[in-house]
């Protein structure tokens, strides 16, 4: 098996806006390489991995798929298949968007290198949401944590060969975008950590915007009553420690 640190940094080929950041992240990070984003409208067009209408899984996903939805989840999927298929014990997975403050971001890789193993799945999230149920280790002011709720979105995160395999394993049908999947515990049976903080922000708007555009449609607050209402039934099941 193959110990050494690797980063895949998802990236559609062809999006000079974010050219420059993906060379600096793979000078930057830890044995960088691109891994190409998945196009969610070719996906979708030709049925290469079977969706549903959130209703696969408990809670039911209030919002149909995008395809840019599709798309993102398919390519961490393809970077947990690589995972699994290179035999590393573990690799960081990082979006095109990702900036990091160095200090910050050392003293975090600091508890992954601590910690990480075939069985780990921990964030690096770009926002500070999530409260722990356990705090297992700190470095300088970063923690790693046990989150009650895992939080969304997906920037980055250091995941291990066996759980790529278990989440792999749990996602043979798409249902719901990939950070809500995440989300589910208790269906993918992955315990999930939080390193926070962490030194990671998001160059969203600065490099052009989501990759993902999906237009909303229908009444807003009944859009705002549906996703509250879905995020209650999630936090109704938090992960706990022991």
């Amino acid at each position: 098996m193959d110990f050494t640190m690797h980063t895949l940094i998802i990236h559609m080929s062809g999006n000079s806006k974010r050219g420059a950041n993906v060379e600096h992240l793979l000078y930057t990070l830890p044995n960088a390489e691109v891994a190409e984003a998945v196009n969610g409208r070719t996906a979708v067009s030709h049925h290469v991995h079977p969706t549903r209408h959130g209703d696969v899984h408990d809670p039911r996903y209030p919002f149909p798929l995008s395809p840019g939805e599709v798309g993102c989840f398919l390519s961490h999927r393809s970077c947990w298949q690589r995972i699994v298929d290179a035999g590393w014990e573990y690799a960081l997975i990082v979006e095109d968007d990702l900036s990091v403050d160095p200090e910050a971001w050392q003293t975090a890789l600091s508890l992954v290198e601590a910690h990480a193993d075939a069985d780990s799945f921990i964030r690096l999230p770009a926002k500070r949401r999530e409260s722990p149920a356990a705090i297992i280790d700190q470095a300088g002011n970063s923690k790693l944590f046990l989150p009650r709720v895992i939080g969304l979105q997906t920037v980055a995160q250091v995941v291990g060969r066996n759980a790529a395999a278990n989440l792999l394993a749990a996602s043979t049908t798409i249902d719901r975008p990939v950070d809500t999947f995440l989300q589910m515990h208790w269906i993918h049976g992955q315990q999930i950590q939080t390193i926070l903080p962490n030194g990671v922000s998001e160059l969203t708007e600065a490099l052009g915007g989501s990759t993902i555009q999906k237009k909303k449609s229908g009444n807003k607050l009944a859009r705002e009553f549906k996703r509250t209402l879905y995020r209650a039934q999630v936090a109704a099941r938090p992960q706990t420690a022991g």
